[in-house]
């Protein structure tokens, strides 16, 4: 069950595969958009030209960057606890899919060995796929809806980003929450 007592979507689906319809993403970085302030984290297509940026929260895209710095906290913070979670009951994260886009809102799911499919916000799939060493993986009606191509020629002003995300910080984010009626992915 949820936090909100509601049941946690979970249903049985075949193995999760690489091929048809699913193409794996690498994370690029957590950055603040300006001038609204707004966290957000880019994907790139491996071994494609599209860029899938993803709107987050603050509390979000500490938990990115932590993971993707492969920082310990000195205790578990939640996206670690999950991850101990996991390990405990014997349990392995096959990998997360960006599944879709609705109302401006990126869906994922948790693909885990022997066919068990979880949802949840994108946010939180990556973060967890970045303690647990899994592949993200985002089906091509994400990419081709919310994906940005970017051509070879514009390498340079990606490297631009790269060195800007190689300098940013968690504490960069601040503490405060998203905003009344925002609605982090």
């Amino acid at each position: 069950m949820s936090h909100n007592g509601s049941r946690v979507p979970v249903a049985p689906v075949p193995a999760p595969g690489y091929g048809g319809g699913v193409r794996e993403l690498d994370v690029v970085g957590v950055r603040v958009e300006m001038p609204s302030n707004t966290p957000m984290v880019l994907l790139r297509e491996r071994g494609g030209d599209r860029y899938l940026p993803i709107w987050i929260g603050e509390h979000e895209a500490k938990a990115i960057a932590l993971g993707q710095q492969q920082v310990v906290p000195p205790r578990p913070l939640t996206h670690d606890l999950l991850r101990n979670v996991i390990e405990a009951l014997g349990r392995r994260l096959v990998e997360v899919r960006i599944v879709a886009i609705k109302d401006n809102v990126f869906h994922a799911e948790l693909h885990f060995d022997g066919g068990l499919t979880v949802g949840s916000r994108s946010s939180d799939a990556i973060a967890l796929a970045l303690r647990t060493g899994t592949p993200i993986m985002g089906t091509d009606e994400v990419l081709e809806a919310g994906g940005v191509a970017v051509p070879d020629e514009d390498e340079d002003e990606v490297e631009k980003f790269r060195e800007f995300l190689d300098n940013i910080s968690p504490e960069d984010f601040g503490e405060e929450a998203p905003g009344p009626g925002s609605s982090p992915s």
